[in-house]
């Protein structure tokens, strides 16, 4: 049996995986630090940061294939907003987003266990409503914004806040699964 890792702890791109009926194991990276990174171009900062994630846990464990990923969002001014560090910045995130039409970016790197890598990126759009003070209120109430790109989620209560999305709705929360089977059929293997 082929067996894969998934080189994150985030519980949405479990569920994406898990839906799909494949079985893996979770294995965090760990040590990489994505407010230090000095990539600034968001398609290749999302692409190299679910590289080194995959890196990272593919250099302990050879035996397995290992899928890392990155999501970060782009507001409508071109900025990166990557998870929030508090509250103050989950609001101004929102806020920011509020009307306007965003970009998710979601990097996947899928390495074999003889040290092949496959790579590749989903980008989607993702429009939000206009929102009132307080429906922003509610959000960060809520604390749905915790450890989440852009202070949002496309899943939940989170579709409360979204007009319209163009693109790959898995992808938006964070792990791209049409993305994952096109990689999966490049690199020859089979995980279902």
């Amino acid at each position: 049996m082929t067996r894969l890792i998934l080189a994150s702890a985030s519980p949405q791109r479990r569920i994406l995986l898990e839906g799909l009926g494949i079985s893996f194991e979770v294995v965090t990276s760990e040590g990489i630090d994505e407010s230090t990174f000095p990539q600034r171009d968001p398609v290749e900062r999302s692409q190299s940061l679910a590289r080194l994630k995959a890196e990272d846990v593919a250099s302990r464990r050879k035996d397995a294939w290992v899928v890392g990923c990155d999501t970060l969002v782009v507001s409508a001014d071109g900025e990166i907003f990557e998870k929030p560090e508090d509250e103050k910045q989950a609001c101004y995130q929102i806020s920011a987003q509020s009307g306007r039409t965003s970009i998710v970016h979601s990097g996947l790197c899928l390495i074999s266990p003889t040290g092949k890598t496959f790579e590749g990126i989903s980008s989607s759009e993702v429009r939000f409503k206009k929102l009132s003070a307080e429906e922003i209120d509610w959000w960060i109430g809520k604390r749905l914004w915790e450890g989440r790109s852009g202070s949002f989620q496309i899943d939940g209560l989170g579709q409360l806040m979204i007009e319209e999305i163009k693109g790959d709705w898995t992808s938006i929360v964070g792990f791209p699964v049409f993305l994952f089977g096109e990689m999966s059929r490049e690199a020859g293997v089979s995980f279902l």
